[in-house]
């Protein structure tokens, strides 16, 4: 498929920061992908939380599985808009990568922990992981991306750490765009987690098909659904109004932005970048339905007392693994330990154990605080 002149093109990229021969049967957005999917760090997501704990059952989602939809919604954008499917895509399957164990419970408190340290972003520990944690390559640390995926990942940053990123954090100070990929992978995550929470929070029995009756988003699924098949009920039910819902948003979101990019003829990745305004996005009503939804699950899914009782208990994992390492260093494995005296100077103690920490799946967290505070238990490393 031909790019639009606005999509990005691997051609007249900023590349990646250490040279390599270019790669012979794949694009260089394509090896990307190949880079993350290959990862450690993304194999890892397939044990973290995103609202409920991975143990708590097999049918809830994780981070990979998210990650997953998300680039599934991402390439249907990208396509739809003659965009960049892979760099979508890529930027897609690694947007989680620095998420820590448990959820946004987890990064609230790894922040809270290091607020004396430089604080915890995931977006920004998501760029960390694939410039430097990842451990893959004899020539370079990290996975050696390339720039417009390493801008796709960071969302988000605080001015304070733009600042160290060179290029990439210029446009938190310039009032910039990212690419139209990276803006594609932004709103197929936002329609990704919206209705895949629905999903498990039915599943969970934690918020009910009335609750969500009250919303215009979900209701005009339901009445359509219930015309055609009066008498389906349950998951299949459940199934049907989701995905007419994701369909919904992406239709809307696909037709919008080609009124916006229709309105502002970006005749390069420059001018989507100086447009003054993000060219992906829903129509007006739309948004104002989809952010109905998400003030609702906010309320009472992730407010909902059981989740807060994992969130809390979350919370003391997190807090008491970093107040155990940071306070007697002798307690970590020996190559983090290593990996501390090898970075002194470049990064404190407190930054390394918050890697460690970052990078641990829900279980693993909760076998490591186990270990280190339970007497009974019967595992001693």
């Amino acid at each position: 498929m031909a790019l639009a002149r606005y999509a990005a093109n691997e051609k007249h990229s900023v590349g990646r920061l250490y040279r390599e021969l270019a790669p012979p049967f794949r694009g260089e957005y394509q090896r990307d992908r190949d880079r993350i999917i290959h990862s450690s760090a993304f194999r890892r997501l397939e044990y973290k939380t995103q609202v409920f704990v991975n143990h708590e059952g097999d049918m809830f989602r994780t981070r990979l599985t998210h990650s997953i939809e998300v680039a599934q919604i991402g390439r249907t954008i990208a396509r739809a808009l003659s965009l960049n499917e892979d760099l979508t895509e890529a930027i897609c399957l690694a947007h989680d990568l620095g998420h820590t164990p448990f959820g946004h419970a987890g990064q609230d408190a790894l922040n809270q922990c290091m607020r004396e340290f430089g604080g915890f972003e995931h977006n920004l520990q998501s760029l960390r992981v694939v410039d430097q944690l990842e451990e893959k390559y004899a020539a370079f640390p990290g996975l050696n991306l390339m720039f417009e995926t390493r801008e796709g990942i960071l969302k988000h940053c605080s001015r304070k750490n733009a600042r160290k990123l060179g290029a990439l954090g210029k446009r938190f100070f310039n009032a910039s765009r990212p690419g139209l990929e990276a803006q594609a992978a932004d709103m197929a995550d936002e329609v990704a987690y919206n209705n895949h929470d629905v999903d498990d929070g039915l599943r969970s029995g934690l918020i009910t098909v009335e609750q969500l009756n009250e919303f215009a988003v979900f209701r005009e699924q339901y009445d359509f659904v219930a015309r055609l098949w009066p008498e389906l009920s349950g998951r299949r039910l459940i199934h049907e109004l989701v995905r007419r819902m994701i369909n919904s948003q992406v239709c809307d979101l696909i037709d919008n932005s080609k009124l916006k990019i229709r309105e502002f003829k970006p005749q390069g990745i420059e001018d989507v970048r100086s447009a003054g305004e993000n060219l992906i996005g829903m129509s007006a009503e739309m948004a104002k339905k989809h952010q109905q939804l998400k003030r609702f699950l906010r309320s009472d899914l992730y407010n909902h007392y059981q989740v807060n009782r994992m969130t809390h208990k979350a919370k003391k994992v997190i807090c008491v693994l970093f107040d155990t390492f940071t306070g007697n260093q002798s307690l970590l494995p020996d190559e983090v330990r290593r990996k501390i005296t090898s970075e002194a100077g470049i990064e404190t103690a407190e930054r390394v154990i918050a890697d460690y920490i970052a990078g641990m799946t829900d279980r693993y967290a909760i076998a490591e605080y186990d270990r280190i505070n339970n007497p009974h238990t019967n595992t001693f490393y």
